[in-house]
């Protein structure tokens, strides 16, 4: 299984010469496994891999955590999706409310988007999933719903004894009155359990926290504390604040390294970087 990051940055697209080293598009990882490829969310980084999808590739797959405009906003954008010859599918959360295909289409909409999904050459495949397991060729997957304003989804991708989880809007403090020591009681821990590497969002500082909770995002403090409740293995901070720079990036991770001490490997994603794992 191998694992690229096309986009790692949080609410905004944030291109400039400050943001090289991290990245400035929004979130999307590409996952592949023989000739699986998974694609976990829509944000602005499925643009540039939409480019360089290899000409073999009949079918790819589309993981979409929620719908909110920064993991959506790549996906009228994404070539294979005007690829006759390519079958896209599209997962996202259910909800008892409106259905997943209901909720794309005010996407793919004027004034919003100019091209409505019937319109494209072949109308992607549509799966709404809530707590659930299944498979996408030899890779196992585990969706679970996570604390996030509106129904968000974390995923867990299997590959033999190797296991990748993503969660890049997420706070794991909210809900839990004893975070991080009652783990019964946090979000995402199925999810995250003993897994070997971990994307995760760590968008604030520890003060910054105080003044945003309850706006679905984590402090790099409590992302690693939620690794250690975890058991993780590996974990790259994921979601960087638009209006923070490489060189405040790493002063504030750097920072919360020193606070937390953690006792496994925890880095700062980078758009462009990648793993392999299995």
């Amino acid at each position: 299984m191998k694992i690229k990051v096309w986009g790692c940055r949080g609410s905004l697209p944030s291109p400039g010469p400050e943001n090289n080293i991290y990245g400035g598009n929004t979130s999307c990882v590409e996952v592949t496994k023989g000739d699986t490829l998974l694609i976990l969310d829509g944000g602005s980084g499925i643009q540039r891999l939409g480019k360089v999808i290899k000409p073999e590739v009949k079918e790819l797959h589309v993981l979409l955590t929620h719908l909110h405009i920064d993991h959506t906003m790549g996906l009228g954008f994404f070539q294979p999706m005007y690829n006759p010859a390519i079958q896209v599918h599209i997962w996202g959360p259910s909800t008892t409310i409106e259905p997943l295909l209901q909720r794309l289409r005010r996407y793919f909409s004027p004034p919003l988007f100019p091209v409505r999904l019937n319109e494209l050459p072949k109308h992607p495949i549509i799966h709404e999933v809530g707590n659930t397991d299944f498979m996408i060729g030899d890779l196992k997957i585990k969706s679970s719903y996570i604390c996030h304003p509106g129904p968000t989804l974390g995923y867990r991708i299997t590959d033999g004894d190797a296991s990748f989880a993503y969660m890049p809007d997420h706070e794991p403090a909210l809900g839990s009155a004893d975070f991080p020591k009652n783990v019964d009681w946090i979000s995402g821990l199925e999810i995250a359990k003993n897994a070997d590497l971990l994307f995760h969002d760590g968008q604030y500082t520890a003060s910054e926290y105080q003044s945003k909770i309850g706006w679905g995002h984590s402090s790099i403090k409590d992302a690693i504390a939620f690794g250690t409740a975890c058991h993780v293995k590996k974990m790259a901070i994921f979601h960087h604040d638009p209006l923070n720079s490489d060189d405040r990036l790493e002063e504030i991770y750097t920072a919360g390294i020193k606070e937390s001490n953690p006792t496994y490997e925890v880095v700062l994603c980078k758009e462009g970087e990648e793993f392999e794992m299995g």
